[in-house]
């Protein structure tokens, strides 16, 4: 099990299992109409039991090693989270993404964990690429790529149905060499 401090808020980002099923639900309860603006995200997750299935899903998707859940915790209470999907270590690409209920906005908490996750990615299985994709209205999910040093590399129109609305999707990456430069630079501005 792990625990990696997000700083000294008492912000932590730990796995997200199955055990946390009635905590998850929670959790999108409180934030699920703004977590849904854009995308779906947890709307399976209507009780417990299909909270569980969710994370059970993503649980299965970890151990093929194709996805992952970290749930993002703030003083001890479970208030978004950041993932993997796409995950192809054999290819070198994978896809990040994040949520996160309203009261938790506005700290850095995606951020801060984003980078965890992609150090992670990029050291620890040797991915190459990571791409995020957010939708071209959703300008907090935009300002967090851009603060990670991605480039956008192109723009899918109206690709993506939700509510009943057509979206631009917006592609953002970066590469290990880029990452690793950021880095190194951000590295180097601490001292």
């Amino acid at each position: 099990m792990y625990a990696i401090s997000l700083g000294d808020d008492g912000a932590e980002l730990r796995p997200l299992e199955v055990w946390h099923a009635e905590e998850f639900l929670a959790h999108l309860d409180r934030g699920r109409e703004f977590i849904g603006q854009f995308i779906p995200f947890g709307s399976q997750a209507t009780d417990v039991d299909s909270a569980k299935a969710t994370l059970q899903r993503y649980a299965d998707l970890r151990a093929a090693d194709s996805a992952s859940y970290h749930g993002i915790w703030l003083d001890g209470k479970l208030v978004g989270g950041v993932l993997t999907l796409n995950f192809d270590a054999e290819r070198g690409n994978c896809e990040v993404g994040c949520w996160l209920e309203p009261a938790a906005t506005g700290r850095g908490l995606i951020t801060r964990a984003m980078r965890i996750l992609i150090d992670w990615a990029v050291e620890e299985r040797g991915i190459h690429r990571v791409e995020w994709h957010a939708a071209s209205g959703n300008q907090p999910s935009i300002a967090v790529a851009r603060r990670l040093g991605m480039t956008r590399d192109g723009v899918l129109r109206q690709n993506h149905l939700h509510h009943g609305v057509r979206h631009d999707t917006e592609v953002w990456s970066v590469l290990a060499p880029e990452w690793r430069a950021a880095r190194a630079r951000s590295g180097q501005n601490d001292h």
